[in-house]
């Protein structure tokens, strides 16, 4: 497999017919004599548009003889335009090799700061090109051999071998696919190496996921001093496995446990799964549906204490193991909206009071490689252990980083007093594991921690920040030149910098803030990423006080969706948009002229069979509704309602546990249930999950009892679906069901 590295040359003269453009050439067509690919530029142009190619070439060659060397007062501008080009590659990328060239400038002209940046320096016609070109291309290929990662290098070793294959998987390497009509589609589109790669364990020189030997070992390793952590473990079905295993190494029939409210629903699994007793922090919110921070104040060990004393369930377990810690402590660290905690205020106050400390890092595995997070994620360089506590933090490698679907890991910090035992963990690991990995995951975790190692991770990540806020200061500007006229906001902070990515400071979280809508918080303990970005749409404000007119999020993100542009949640007036590695200008740019279009459209009242067609294709009746009327329906129905209200005050109502999760899932598996209609629930306990969507968060968990909030949210989402099918609110857990004509809802109770 031969990958792509072209040897990039920038010299003015290398079209010239001029001695120096004799020259480069010649060299140029040495290398390709040699099997190099070779791209000649005649400037330097933008310097960041040329430092983007650093991850494209295999090496750079730039000139000092051109037109701009020629005077004293030009020297000085070449060389700071020299020094500027390196300085820009080098903050990204510390070893492509940089070479100089000339015919009658040397060393001794250039500063020391340029020469300890290059790998060597060339005299034209000194040495025959073919020479000069095998020491270019000796430098450059020791580069581009040790870019691969190690489990990344066995596997393209694997597929380059040409061994018969007679494991599994049953296509044999893509074989099976060439005999079908079908299959030569799917081989076409997927293509050779991706079918070639997809082998199973039985492939000893590849080594063993499950049990962490071989090449697998090696990168998780790296993976491991790359994150700053004790431990890796690559994971290939995603973060929601990972919790699992966190969870099912350190937890047992019994234990208390005390969780974020609203994690993600695999760690409700997890409390399933495990038997154990939940207490819950209960986060802020505002009454956009944005989920805050949890109090400081709610994770000091007196006040979870108190938890544990109002519980029925943890205060009898506490009573039989009077000498036990809470067993762990999960935190969605960031919440979905991007707030972030300082992870030394937390591990200052529960260090020694819970077992095990773990970050669902699901949205924040960049924060390790950017002085602008320090302190608030889980595992930093030169921050001190605990002194008990172990930490984990698990991450969604595919959601921030470069890895493909369901790419994740698992990272483990040891306490001054704790040592993980790797054998007890692995029986988690493989409860969890199939025994059929796909191979292009685990390499797709081994290259998505290469790609992070700084100085390439540092660049990635402030590139991201700094897309972001470009982002939020062209909204900005934007909403300044409509004046009086209406625009979307960006959810943030009043005041950001007008040029770079400015500090951590700038996006903490103050108790005397009013953009946030979270109330009092603690001085410090919180910050928002700034590249999780929230549009919020006209209608409602961050006090939950409803204009006369509205645009709710639901219609802007059909909107975009019909305009190519797919957002990653919708609320009722907000959706959110994160700025990943892989955000570029274009992208964004592209989402702004979309909002725009919508502006427009909004304003002319155009119909939605014009501007929606796919949408009306599925719902005809809204064909001859214009969009700004269909926008005030929807406002009117959730005004009507005061919906933000009580979707804000139904997650921060008070929950009754009835029984153990685990046993009401038990009851359920039983069918012992019974399935009982919306106007009916109040006072009952629910068997499954309750999991409106937006936000995505559970509501209630198996065991808990509906309360009348709870209630009148369901009947509103049971009349608004009813009059506005297209917009419908989806719950999971809800279960319709046609009766006689009728829809109706119902949920699984335990009886």
């Amino acid at each position: 497999m031969k990958f792509r590295f072209p040897v990039l040359i920038i010299d003015e003269d290398f079209r010239s017919e001029n001695t120096s453009g004799l020259g480069i050439r010649a060299l140029a067509e040495a290398m390709e004599g040699e099997g190099a690919e070779v791209i000649g530029a005649t400037s330097y142009g933008d310097l960041s548009q040329f430092a983007q190619q650093q991850s494209r070439a295999s090496a750079f060659i730039l000139s000092i003889d051109d037109e701009e060397f020629l005077t004293p007062d030009t020297e000085q501008s070449a060389i700071a335009n020299l020094r500027d080009f390196i300085q820009e590659i080098r903050f990204k990328n510390n070893d492509i090799p940089i070479f100089l060239y000339g015919e009658t400038r040397t060393s001794s002209h250039i500063p020391n700061d340029i020469l300890r940046e290059l790998h060597g320096f060339i005299h034209m016609f000194e040495d025959t090109p073919e020479f000069v070109a095998r020491h270019i291309l000796r430098e450059a290929r020791s580069y581009t051999d040790g870019l691969a990662p190690p489990f990344f290098r066995a596997l393209v070793d694997y597929a380059n071998d040409g061994s018969y294959s007679w494991h599994c998987p049953g296509h044999s390497g893509g074989v099976a696919f060439l005999k079908s009509p079908v299959g030569q589609m799917f081989h076409q589109f997927f293509g050779e190496n991706m079918l070639r790669a997809d082998v199973c364990n039985a492939v000893e020189e590849l080594g063993q996921l499950l049990d962490h030997t071989g090449p697998v070992a090696a990168s998780e390793h790296n993976a491991a001093r790359i994150f700053n952590a004790d431990h890796c473990f690559f994971v290939t079905n995603g973060t929601s496995t990972s919790n699992k295993m966190v969870w099912h190494s350190t937890v047992a029939s019994g234990d208390i446990v005390v969780v974020d409210r609203n994690c993600h629903k695999s760690i409700l699994h997890a409390i399933i799964m495990t038997g154990a007793v939940p207490v819950f922090l209960t986060p802020t919110r505002n009454n956009l549906g944005l989920i805050g921070p949890i109090p400081l104040d709610e994770f000091r060990p007196e006040n979870i204490q108190k938890k544990i004393d109002a519980n029925p369930f943890a205060r009898e377990a506490q009573a039989k193991h009077p000498d036990r810690k809470p067993r762990i402590l999960t935190i969605t660290q960031s919440t979905y909206d991007g707030v972030v905690y300082n992870v030394e205020m937390l591990k200052e106050l529960l260090d020694g009071r819970i077992d095990t400390l773990h970050f669902d890092e699901a949205w924040l595995p960049h924060a390790a490689f950017h002085h602008f997070y320090r302190n608030m994620h889980a595992l930093g360089r030169d921050r001190p252990r605990c002194k008990e506590a172990m930490m984990f933090a698990t991450h969604s490698t595919h959601k921030l980083l470069a890895g493909i679907s369901q790419a994740s890991q698992i990272l483990v910090k040891e306490s001054e007093t704790q040592k993980l035992d790797r054998h007890i963990f692995n029986e988690a690991y493989l409860m969890h594991s199939s025994t059929s990995p796909q191979y292009a995951i685990i390499a797709s975790c081994d290259v998505a921690a290469a790609m992070m190692e700084p100085p390439g991770g540092t660049a990635l990540v402030e590139e991201s920040i700094a897309e972001a806020l470009n982002f939020r200061r062209a909204m900005r500007k934007v909403d300044a030149e409509w004046g009086d006229d209406w625009w979307f906001q960006v959810w943030g902070p009043d005041e950001i910098v007008d040029d770079g990515i400015g500090v951590q400071e700038d996006w903490i979280l103050h108790p005397d803030d009013n953009w946030h809508g979270f109330g009092n918080l603690a001085a410090g303990f919180n910050m928002l990423d700034p590249i999780k970005a929230t549009v919020v749409t006209p209608g409602l404000s961050v006090n939950g006080e409803f204009a006369e007119t509205g645009i709710p999020a639901s219609i802007v993100t059909r909107y975009l969706a019909e305009h190519g542009v797919v957002v990653e949640k919708t609320g009722l007036y907000s959706f959110f948009i994160m700025f990943t590695i892989g955000i570029t200008k274009g992208r964004w740019n592209t989402l702004l002229s979309a909002l725009q279009q919508f502006k427009d459209d909004y304003d002319k009242n155009l119909p939605m069979w014009k501007i929606l067609p796919e949408f009306c294709q599925a719902f005809p009746s809204y064909e001859q509704t214009g969009l700004k009327n269909l926008c005030q329906q929807i406002h009117d129905a959730y005004k009507s309602h005061d919906i933000a209200r009580v979707t804000t005050e139904m997650y921060l109502s008070p929950m009754q546990p009835a029984m153990k999760p685990s046993d009401a899932y038990a009851m359920m598996t039983h069918r012992e249930i019974d399935r009982v209609e919306i106007d009916e629930l109040e006072g009952r306990a629910t068997a499954v999950l309750l999991t409106p969507y937006p936000p995505g968060i559970p509501l209630l968990i198996p065991g808990e009892r509906f309360n009348e909030t709870i209630v009148q949210y369901l009947q509103f989402a049971r009349e608004f679906n009813n009059k506005l099918p297209g917009f419908h609110t989806d719950i999971h857990g809800l279960v319709e069901e046609n009766v006689g004509g009728t829809r109706k809802y119902y949920v699984d109770c335990v009886r």
